[in-house]
């Protein structure tokens, strides 16, 4: 009998579940997908019983239970933090520490109790693995090398922000580490907080909005800030940020340092938010590129895994791509940040008990192109529209391929659901919005009456893995759109930009033949596609044979501020609320223009909290 591991992370944020057996990675889901609370921190007991469904196994089959942190560990750095910025932060320690003393620093207990009221009967042993351990572990068990540096860069965990690793065989070595307060993330979250955006989820706007400005502020940022030495390591000057002190990121320090108070949010984007990004952005870029350095000397490895929030910094893993010697490779784990804590404790214990890595003889990955969620047959797809006599058409796979081709060429929106949900923040072509990306006004159409979210966000092509190297400036394959690379020079545009122009109106200009996906330094995040995504495959090669471009734009099959769709009900309403004018829900296809007219009780976007 396979030795069934049930992995968990849960109560601070993106909580999930994982189940792997031998080693093997089965199902894996994130709570928000169930809940619908972006980012849901509870206890993830939805997602527990769809990976195990999903997988077929009951929790009596399950040999242990691997949580993703050390709880009484991590109590020991709250409490002695709290104590250091004593008398300061009162309110804060006052809030939180009832619950630390109540049930957070023994959320062991917690997960069997939680499991017992789900499910019933004997739970099995739940043991805590160290937070960074199952990022270490995500990272490299999950991943294609037989031997590997690891590098693993968050805001904290217990008490380690960054850590060095190194991968052999079925074993992992922690190498460095640097701790509490001094993190990297918490430098790029405080950013983000200055700039009005949401901590633990805005991080990626930053991001998005750096290559609109300068990096004037990044010597500053260097000087004040941070103190970085040339291996990558680091120390923050704790006395410009209030995290230490209080329930924020930022106060009067940065007020101080950048230029007057943080930007309100939903409020106006000003050229010191646009330099503002760009700044922590390279700084962020250069620590990270001199920290995969040191990892790669203390191992004597060519070959990096990446995890932590931090790994989702796509920018930033494209300058650590570019900068690996020859024969080097970067693999980064789809799930970097929380979520992925669950599988990689998960594989930490399977692999101390002894399961193999059988995957690295066939030269793979283990992630099943992250697509380990759950998935609906067609004839629950078919039953459901059935019953709510909704007006479809079936079709078989290749002929619903060349017909979504042919609406996307004719500058459709097609909401695109099919097969295994993907695990990680990345919709990768199971539930995705699709558009042609040689349209020039696409991005604004996806932007402003689909997704409803900010001008200034940029959109990631995804395109057949062999015909990458035509439209992308890559070194390797990207199939889980965590890499940025220039957009190919053939591609290329200059366009005609009028002087002093700042912001988003610089995206009305075209940069490349696919301006959809090109941001505006000429950058692109790109998703190569191989046969691990079949789906999406079939459909990029018949929209190539239909056009001649095996690019598409792909974003993920939701709104602003809510989590991507699971259920076919969930993607039928996504697509009757937005500019979506095609729904492929498996092996139909549903029109707009012939669904009965759309009536909900008051306006569904009150419901859904920005992010």
């Amino acid at each position: 009998m396979a030795d069934v591991i049930l992995g968990l992370s849960a109560f601070y944020h993106d909580s999930a579940a994982a189940l792997v057996a031998d080693g093997v990675p089965l199902a894996a889901a994130q709570q928000e997908r169930f809940s619908r609370r972006r980012h849901d921190p509870g206890f993830p007991g939805q997602a527990v019983e769809a990976v195990l469904r999903t997988a077929g196994v009951p929790l009596a089959d399950v040999a242990a239970v691997a949580y993703y942190e050390d709880p009484e560990l991590k109590y020991e750095r709250v409490r002695a933090a709290w104590a250091g910025a004593a008398p300061h932060g009162l309110a804060a320690f006052r809030e939180g520490f009832s619950a630390w003393r109540s049930w957070k620093r023994d959320a062991t207990r917690v997960v069997r109790e939680e499991l017992a009221a789900a499910f019933g009967g004997p739970v099995p042993p739940v043991v805590a693995r160290r937070h960074h351990e199952s990022h270490a572990a995500s990272a490299f068990f999950a991943g294609p090398h037989e031997s590997a540096a690891v590098l693993c860069v968050d805001g904290v965990g217990e008490w380690a922000t960054t850590t060095v690793w190194h991968g052999r065989g079925t074993r992992l070595t922690q190498l460095a580490e640097l701790r509490f307060p001094h993190s990297l993330g918490l430098l790029y979250s405080a950013f983000t907080h200055f700039c009005g955006f949401r901590v633990d989820s805005g991080e990626y706007k930053l991001m998005g909005l750096a290559p609109y400005g300068r990096p004037r502020f990044a010597d500053l940022i260097r000087e004040r800030l941070i103190d970085v030495k040339p291996d990558g390591s680091f120390r923050l000057d704790l006395r410009w940020f209030e995290f230490l002190r209080g329930r924020t990121m930022t106060g009067p320090g940065f007020e101080e340092l950048f230029g007057g108070p943080r930007r309100e949010p939903e409020g106006p984007l000003t050229e010191r938010e646009f330099d503002l990004a760009a700044s922590v952005q390279q700084v962020t870029e250069e620590v990270m590129v001199a920290l995969a350095r040191t990892a790669r000397r203390l191992t004597g490895e060519s070959r990096l895994c990446l995890a932590g929030g931090v790994a989702l910094n796509c920018v930033a893993n494209g300058r650590i791509s570019e900068d690996l010697p020859p024969g080097g490779a970067l693999w980064v784990q789809p799930a970097a940040g929380d979520a992925g804590g669950a599988l990689g404790a998960a594989l930490a214990l399977a692999h101390e008990r002894g399961a193999p890595r059988a995957h690295v003889a066939e030269g793979r990955d283990a992630m099943a192109g992250a697509l380990l969620g759950p998935a609906w047959p067609d004839r629950e797809i078919g039953a459901y529209l059935e019953r709510e006599g909704l007006p479809h058409e079936r079709l078989e796979p290749g002929a619903l391929a060349r017909r979504v081709a042919e609406e996307l060429a004719a500058g459709r929106i097609v909401g695109w659901y099919q097969g295994r949900m993907e695990f990680g923040p990345r919709a990768l072509g199971s539930r995705s919005i699709l558009a042609d990306p040689r349209d020039p006004d696409m991005r604004s159409r996806l932007n402003l009456r689909t997704k409803f979210r900010e001008s200034f966000r940029p959109f990631a092509p995804c395109v057949l893995a062999e015909d990458a190297k035509d439209f992308f400036d890559l070194r390797q394959d990207s199939p889980y759109m965590l890499l940025v690379a220039r957009v190919a020079a053939a591609r290329r545009i200059a366009p005609a930009v009028p002087a002093g122009l700042r912001g988003p109106e610089l995206l009305r200009y075209a940069r490349s033949t696919v301006p959809a996906v090109t941001h505006v330094d000429g950058s692109a995040r790109v998703q190569t596609v191989d046969g691990r995504h079949p789906h999406l495959r079939r459909l990029l090669r018949a929209f190539k044979e239909h056009t001649g471009c095996p690019v598409l734009v792909n974003t993920s099959f939701n709104v602003r501020g809510e989590p991507i769709v699971n259920t076919p009900r969930e993607a039928y309403a996504c697509f009757m609320r937005t500019g979506i004018d095609l729904l492929a829900l498996g092996g139909f296809l549903l029109r707009k223009s012939e669904q009965p007219r759309w009536r909900e009780e008051g306006d569904w976007r009150e419901r859904i909290p920005l992010d």
